[in-house]
Formats: C-alpha cells, structure tokens, sequence
C-alpha cells in the first residue's frame, strides 16, 4: 500500500480497515490533538483523507442523569458542548421534568469514563458520532495554504500575523 500513491493517485488495496477514528477529549486539549492528527493524515496520507477514511469522534463533554418520572424510567444523557445542554436542559424542562431534579457532570476527559460509558458514547457504533473529514477538490490549494501557514516551521511571523488579523473569524468544525 502506499498511500501517497504514484501520479497522484493512492493505492489502498492493502488496507486493513475502512476507517481510522481520531478520538480525543472534548476539551481544548482534546481538539488541539485532533488537529495535529488530522495535519498527519493530511500531509503525509492524503489519500486517505480524500477517500473519506480518516472520521473524528465526538465524545461527549456533560452527562445528565434524569430521575424516573412516573411511568419513564431514570435516564442517562449526553451533550458535545455548553449549546446542546442548554437544549437537552430546555427539551426537559419542556418534557415536564421538574427543574434542578436532573444532574449534570462534566467529563474531564476519555481517561475518567468508566468502560460502560466509553461504549455507550463514543465507541458503539449505534449511539456514537463520527464524522468523515473531506477536503472537497476545489478547496485543496486553499487548504494545503492554511496548513502550511498553521503548522509550518518557518511560518511563525506570518501565522502570528493571521492569527491576529483573522482569528476571531475562524469557526472550525472538529
């Protein structure tokens, strides 16, 4: 296999798996891990990027525990970020579940979910969220640009300029 490929084009017969999962913290550690793995895949097996293999997980970062209400018994949420509890909060408020009877706890980190947890969230492939990392075609050049510029040795100055001028307009989605 060689996933550079000759003339461009990858050769990935030899593959093992469909799929190479990043897996990280949701925190901002977690996310800056991520990056730096998804600059890997990117820069050194391209083809596996264009091919849709490399997909990046979303563990979550709260745990609700609703209490049973009548007939319903007690369940375990979960939510990625600060916005998907405030609605997981506003769907139960809305659901009739008296206010401040649920609990909610934040993960630290992969590291401190029990393994029933880590299944259930992050690993089966029922209830888990990936999501495949695509570079459409048209933005490829754009792309190589900014990850040179980011992840460069000899781009300090130039990444510290960007980033001063256009950090605040950045909204990636990792």
């Amino acid at each position: 296999m060689d996933p550079h490929g000759a003339g461009g084009q990858p050769d990935l017969k030899g593959l093992r798996y469909a799929k190479i999962i990043v897996m990280a913290d949701a925190d901002v550690d977690g996310s800056h891990i991520k990056v730096l793995l998804l600059t890997l895949f990117y820069r050194h097996f391209p083809g596996l990027v264009e091919r849709g293999h490399i997909c990046v997980a979303h563990p979550p970062l709260y745990r609700i525990d609703v209490p049973a209400q009548g007939k319903r018994p007690a369940r375990k949420l979960y939510a990625l970020d600060d916005a998907e509890l405030e609605a997981i909060e506003d769907r139960l408020a809305k659901e009739g579940v008296k206010a401040n009877s649920w609990s909610v706890g934040r993960f630290k980190g992969l590291g401190e979910m029990n393994p029933e947890q880590l299944w259930e969230t992050t690993m089966n492939p029922e209830t888990r969220r990936v999501v495949s990392v695509r570079v459409a075609r048209e933005d490829a050049s754009a792309a190589q640009r900014v990850f040179s510029k980011l992840m460069g040795k000899s781009e300090a100055a130039s990444r510290r300029e960007w980033m001063e001028e256009h950090g605040n307009d950045v909204e990636v989605d990792v």
